[in-house]
C-alpha cells in the first residue's frame, strides 16, 4: 500500500497504486517542542505543540527535482526489463529504446528540460501526476484509496467508540490549527538527529532566511521535506467531473461531516473566533448521533462516491439540479469525514475489508481523508489519493494517535454537555432524491457488493526473525522481503513479473514518487537458485547471492529517492507527446513497455509507531496488493487479490521463502 518515504540510508517504503509515499522513519524526528510562556493554557488546549521553527520555513529553499539524463533513464529501463524478457524480446526492446534515445525521445527530453527551466516554482512531474490521478475514470475504491489502521489506545477503557472518536476528533482539529498557525514542526529527515534535531540548532536555523534555510539544515546532515501537500488535508474533496475531476478546498468551513448508518450529520468544531469547541460538547454531539434511533438510510448517497467517475459526475449534476447544492457544499467543505460504524471487527482480515471498502454505504470516499471508528474503537483512515502521496496523512496519523493517547481531551469519567445543545448544534443533512437517483443508488449498491465480494485478503506473520537479525547479517531488511516475494511468485507460478515499490521524492520541491523496481537480474538469479536448484549451490554461494540482491536493491532505492529512477521520466515524456498531439514513439507501443507497467506485484511497506496495519487493492485484475512490515523481530504481510490469484497459497510461499533465506543467512542449507 498507498507508502513509505525512502531516503538514503533508509529502506522502508510503503507503496500503493501509483505510489503512496509516506514518511514514517524513526529518524524523521520532530524533536522537543513546547509552548511559549504567553497563553500557555490556550496553546495546550488548542494546539499539538509550538515549533521553534515555523512549519514552512524550509519550503522556499527546497532543491528542485532533477530531470534525469535520458541515457541514464534508458539504461535503467533496460536493466529493469532484462529479467522480464527472453533474449529475443529483450533484443527488440533494446533496439526500440536506443532508437528512442537517439530520436523522438531526445527531442521530447530537450523540450521537457526547457519546460522545467521555465517552471521553477514546481517539479516536472507534479502536473502530469495530478492529471494521471484526476483523469482516471475507474472507481477510486480498491483502485486508489488505501487505508491505515491505528494501534489501539494502551488504556483499554479509552477504546470505547464514543471516547475514542471524541479524542481523535479533538486531536485532528488540534493538528489542523497547529498546521495553519505555522506551529507544526517542519518535516525533516535527520541523518544525525543528535546534531540537527535539537533546540539549540532550531534556535539558530529559524533566523536563517527561508530562501537559504535548506542549506543550513543540509550542513548538519538534515533534509527538510516538501510540505506543499499538507494544505489539502483538511476541508478538501475530490469533485467528480466528466473526463477529469477537480480538487476543492474551503479552509473557511468550521464543521466536520459525521456518517452513521448511511446518514450524514454536520456540526461545528470551531467557534466563530476559530477556537476549538469544548471537548465535552464534541462528545455530546457524537453521543447524540450515536443515539439517533433513525433506521439505516435506504438510499445512502455516499455509495455513489464508489462509482465510475464519469457516472458519478453525471449523477452529481442530477443532485445539484434537484436542489441539493447547499447540502453537497457542506459535505465538500467539511474539515474531514468521521465514519461511525456499527461493525465489530474480529481480526486483521475483517479490519482490512471494513477499512478498505466496507459496504460503501457509510463512506464519502472523495473526502481527502475519512477517520473510521468501528464499534469497539478500532480506528483507521481511508484517504483519497490524488491530492498527495500520503506523507501528510501518516504525519497526521502519528501526531493524532500520540496526542489522543498521551493527553486525551475526555475520559471515562467525562460528562458530555446537555443533549439539548446537541439537538440544536447537530444537523442531519437531507437530500432530495428523485426516482432516477434512487434507482442509481440501488444499482450502485449491487455493483459495489459484486466487486468487493470478489476481493480476497489474507495475512501472515513470520516469527523467526526480523529487522534486527537482518541488520546483524548486514543485509537490507526491505531487500530481503522483496526477494521473498520474488521467490514466492516463482514457487507459485514459475515466473518473474513486473513488481512495483514506490519511493518518495519529497526531499525535492513538489516531489511526488519514483518507482523502485525490485524484480532484477539479481533477484531472478537468486530466486531460481533457491527455488529450482538449491542443491546445486553451497550455503555460502546462496548467502552471497542474497547479499548481492541487498546491495543492488539499496542502489535502486538511493537512486529513486534522489529522483534518478526511470518510470517518472518516461511517464513525463509520454505525457508531453500526448499533450502535443504527437504520435506515440515506438518505445511506448512495445508490448514490453505495457508489461512492465502491468504491476502484478504492487508492494508497500509501513513502519510507524501509530499504525498496526495498512492495505490496498491489487492494481491489476491478476495482481497482488502486498502490504508488509519488517519489524524488529518478525515480518508481517497483509495481501489482497481477486480470484485469479490464490492469496493463501502465495502467503505460504512467502513464509517458506523467508524461512529459506533466514536459514541460509544463519549458515545452514535451506530445507527442500
Amino acid at each position: 500500500m498507498a507508502n513509505l518515504l525512502v531516503l538514503p540510508r533508509q529502506s522502508a517504503v510503503l507503496t500503493g497504486r501509483a505510489g503512496v509515499a509516506i514518511s514514517a522513519s524513526a529518524n524523521c524526528c520532530r524533536g522537543r517542542r513546547g509552548y511559549s510562556t504567553k497563553n500557555d493554557d490556550q496553546l495546550r488546549t488548542e494546539y499539538l505543540h509550538r515549533s521553534l521553527v515555523p512549519t514552512m520555513h524550509y519550503q522556499k529553499s527546497l532543491p528542485r527535482l532533477p530531470v534525469p539524463k535520458l541515457e541514464d533513464t534508458i539504461r535503467r529501463y533496460l536493466a529493469a526489463q532484462r529479467p522480464l524478457l527472453d533474449d529475443e524480446q529483450f533484443k527488440n526492446t533494446e533496439h526500440l529504446a536506443l532508437d528512442f534515445q537517439k530520436g523522438a525521445g531526445k527531442a521530447l527530453h530537450e523540450e521537457l528540460v526547457a519546460l522545467d527551466k521555465k517552471n521553477k516554482h514546481t517539479s516536472y512531474i507534479s502536473g502530469p501526476w495530478f492529471d494521471m490521478y484526476l483523469a482516471a475514470r475507474e472507481s477510486i475504491v480498491l483502485n486508489f484509496n488505501p487505508f491505515l489502521c491505528f494501534n489501539a489506545n494502551p488504556k483499554p477503557e479509552y477504546n470505547d467508540q464514543l471516547l475514542r472518536a471524541t479524542n481523535m476528533t479533538v486531536s485532528a482539529v488540534r493538528f489542523m490549527k497547529t498546521l495553519r498557525a505555522g506551529y507544526l514542526e517542519p518535516e525533516v529527515f535527520h541523518l544525525n538527529p543528535a546534531k540537527s534535531d535539537t533546540d539549540s540548532f532550531k534556535r539558530i536555523i529559524r533566523f536563517v532566511p527561508s530562501s537559504l534555510s535548506w542549506y543550513g539544515a543540509y550542513m548538519v546532515n538534515a533534509y527538510p521535506l516538501d510540505m506543499s501537500q499538507y494544505f489539502r488535508l483538511f476541508n478538501s474533496t475530490r469533485i467528480p467531473k466528466k473526463d477529469r475531476d477537480e480538487l476543492f478546498t474551503d479552509p473557511t468551513a468550521k464543521h466536520v461531516l459525521v456518517m452513521r448508518k448511511g446518514h450524514m450529520y454536520i456540526f461545528d468544531v470551531l467557534d466563530r473566533d476559530g477556537n476549538l469547541l469544548k471537548p465535552t460538547k464534541i462528545q455530546a454531539h457524537l453521543k447524540f448521533i450515536l443515539s439517533d434511533p433513525t433506521p439505516p438510510q435506504a438510499f445512502p448517497l455516499g455509495i455513489l462516491t464508489s462509482e465510475n467517475r464519469d457516472t458519478w459526475a453525471a449523477l452529481r449534476e442530477q443532485l445539484l439540479a434537484a436542489g441539493n447544492e447547499e447540502a453537497l457544499a457542506k459535505v465538500d467543505s467539511a474539515l474531514f469525514c468521521l465514519c461511525l460504524d456499527d461493525e465489530s471487527l474480529k481480526d486483521h482480515v475483517d479490519i482490512s475489508h471494513n477499512m478498505l471498502h466496507g459496504d460503501g454505504q457509510n463512506r464519502w470516499f472523495d473526502k481527502s481523508f475519512s477517520l473510521i471508528m468501528a464499534k469497539h474503537g478500532v480506528a483507521a483512515v481511508n484517504f483519497e489519493h490524488s491530492w498527495g502521496d500520503g506523507v501528510a496523512v501518516l504525519r497526521f496519523g502519528n501526531e493524532v494517535l500520540k496526542d489522543s493517547t498521551e493527553r486525551p481531551a475526555v475520559g471515562p469519567d467525562s460528562i458530555p454537555a446537555p443533549d439539548a445543545e446537541s439537538s440544536l448544534a447537530v444537523r442531519r443533512l437531507d437530500f432530495n432524491l428523485e426516482a432516477p437517483l434512487r434507482e442509481a443508488i440501488t444499482k450502485t449498491k449491487e455493483n459495489f457488493q459484486a466487486v468487493t465480494s470478489r476481493l480476497k485478503i489474507g495475512a501472515m506473520e513470520f516469527k523467526k526473525g526480523g529487522k534486527e537479525l537482518l541488520k546483524q547479517k548486514k543485509v537490507s531488511p526491505d531487500a530481503v522481503a522483496q526477494l521473498a516475494f520474488q521467490m514466492a511468485f516463482l514457487w507459485q507460478y514459475g515466473q518473474t513479473v513486473a513488481t512495483y515499490e514506490s519511493c518518495s521524492t519529497a526531499a525535492f520541491l513538489h516531489g511526488r514518487t519514483e518507482t523502485i523496481r525490485p524484480a532484477s537480474s539479481y533477484t531472478k538469479k537468486c530466486a531460481h537458485a533457491f527455488v529450482r536448484e538449491p542443491s546445486k549451490h553451497s550455503v555460502s554461494e546462496l548467502s552471497k547471492m542474497v547479499e548481492e540482491c541487498s546491495k543492488y536493491h539499496g542502489k535502486l532505492t538511493r537512486e529513486a529517492a534522489m529522483g534518478q529512477g526511470f518510470d517518472r521520466h518516461l511517464f513525463a515524456l509520454r505525457y508531453l507527446a500526448n499533450s502535443r498531439g504527437q504520435p506515440l514513439p515506438s518505445l511506448y507501443e512495445d508490448p514490453a513497455y505495457a508489461a512492465i507497467n502491468h504491476n502484478v506485484l504492487s508492494t508497500s511497506t509501513l513502519s510507524s509507531p501509530a499504525v498496526r496495519l495498512g492495505g490496498f487493492g491489487p492494481v491489476v485484475a491478476d495482481g497482488y496488493g502486498v502490504g508488509y512490515g519488517v519489524h524488529d523481530h518478525w515480518i508481517g504481510c497483509n495481501i489482497s487479490s481477486y480470484p485469479t490469484r490464490n492469496v493463501t497459497e502465495f502467503l505460504q510461499c512467502i513464509h517458506k521463502s523467508l524461512e529459506d533465506i533466514f536459514t541460509v543467512l544463519d549458515g545452514h542449507a535451506p530445507h527442500s
